[in-house]
């Protein structure tokens, strides 16, 4: 199981630097770029809050899910 974040598509659709969202979110522009990476183990709700609120979208807009390749090869 992979979780896809597209933090990128949507801070680029705002024309947002990565500071700027930092700034609004409230968190740090190293915490962004684990999120936008995929380096990330776990969003807290009130970061996702915050994240949807600054970016008025669904969690769905920022977080995919998308299957395992492996899951076929067992």
């Amino acid at each position: 199981m992979a979780i896809i974040v597209d933090l990128d598509l949507q801070l680029a659709q705002r024309n947002l630097s990565v500071g700027e969202f930092a700034d609004a979110v409230g968190i740090t522009p190293a915490n962004i770029a684990v999120l936008k990476n995929g380096r990330a183990k776990a969003v807290r709700f009130t970061t996702l809050d915050a994240i949807c609120r600054t970016l008025d979208c669904q969690p769905g807009d920022v977080l995919r899910w998308v299957p395992d390749d492996d899951a076929d090869d067992t």
